[in-house]
């Protein structure tokens, strides 16, 4: 059964997608940007666009009492490539010592301008 997951303490979608979507056992997040949960662009450099990211995300894992250790696959979505170390500096004080398996794509243009948008796949038992 798949179940549409949704919180308010995050971002609403902006379009016609869901926060997540639940398909045992995974949850599938949607691409998360540097909105705030009233939907306030976050403005600023990689750094502080990407600890929003995670804010959001994690707010949509907690609605299903999951965390980011039970992240399998994160998919990394930049503006511009030359912004990799420093969003990897934020991305890993997140994640700490778990590593889940990760993409990291330069794209030409993401909702809102913004500098970032992260996915994730999470093992949801």
């Amino acid at each position: 059964m798949i179940k549409v997951v949704s919180t308010n303490n995050a971002p609403q979608a902006i379009g016609p997608y869901s926060q997540a979507v639940e398909a045992k056992p995974f949850l599938f997040t949607s691409g998360q940007i540097p909105l705030t949960k009233e939907g306030v662009l976050v403005e600023g450099d990689i750094k502080v666009q990407t600890e929003q990211v995670f804010k959001n995300i994690i707010a949509i894992l907690e609605e299903r009492q999951l965390t980011l250790q039970d992240v399998v696959k994160a998919t990394v979505f930049l503006k511009d490539m030359n912004d990799f170390q420093e969003m990897n500096q934020v991305y890993e004080a997140f994640f700490k010592n778990h590593k889940p398996a990760r993409s990291a794509i330069e794209i030409a243009r993401l909702p809102k301008d913004v500098k970032i948008e992260i996915e994730m796949i999470v093992y949801n038992p």
